[in-house]
């Protein structure tokens, strides 16, 4: 048995990960914005009020895990925002508030939870192909692509420093999903459920290895352009 860490737990991909890995016996703990209403049922052990852009609210996830006194085998970081601009109507403060969340929230997070990582542990920061540079050929989307590409050179970053402890690092990308984050997206895709993007993502996660670490890894398993 596992213990995991999954931190955006309160619906979509994260909630049906958390539902995923609690149901094949590991022990799964939800750090969710709200109180964690979504896991009533119980099975899934919750932290709730943790709002990645602030740093008492983290402090306070890192607090709950030592009270546990828990050794996590996974950190997999799922919380994440996306809204829609084009060049001429950039709302700068959005802009600023999908940084803190997309880019700054996993790297305040592991910093704070990666002293809780165990030998040949792994950390997953949920992206997007979106913050591609090789992969971007229709530009727009300012916010979002440059927040998300700030995640994945944190996810890179978090590699070279963390594989030196034994610990193996991806960047992962769920799928066009189906969830409140997508409902206004552009453009006609073949989306995925929730449920389908966990399963994709719990198999590049436990497939990863040192040898594998500092990728950018599809749900699918391809392996992405940074």
């Amino acid at each position: 048995m596992n213990n995991i860490l999954v931190v955006g737990a309160d619906r979509g991909i994260a909630n049906a990960i958390c539902r995923q890995l609690e149901a094949r016996g590991e022990h799964v703990i939800a750090a969710c914005m709200g109180a964690g209403e979504g896991f009533t049922e119980g099975g899934v052990d919750t932290i709730g009020g943790i709002d990645v852009t602030s740093p008492p609210a983290v402090a306070k996830l890192a607090e709950g895990l030592r009270s546990r006194g828990v050794r996590l085998d996974w950190i997999l970081h799922v919380a994440g925002v996306l809204g829609l601009d084009e060049l001429g109507k950039i709302d700068y403060d959005d802009m600023r508030r999908q940084f803190e969340i997309n880019t700054l929230g996993p790297l305040r997070v592991v910093e704070a939870c990666f002293p809780f990582l165990g030998p040949n542990a792994k950390v997953g920061i949920v992206t997007s192909r979106v913050g591609s540079l090789g992969d971007n050929s229709s530009g727009g989307m300012y916010a979002y692509r440059v927040s998300k590409a700030g995640a994945n050179m944190v996810a890179l970053n978090l590699h070279h420093d963390l594989i030196k402890k034994g610990i193996s690092v991806v960047a992962l990308h769920p799928g066009m999903v189906a969830t409140d984050l997508t409902k206004d997206y552009p453009g006609n895709y073949n989306y995925i459920q929730p449920e389908d993007a966990a399963r994709g993502l719990i198999a590049r996660m436990d497939e990863l290895s040192p040898a594998a670490s500092g990728q950018f890894r599809h749900a699918n398993g391809d392996k992405l352009l940074w």
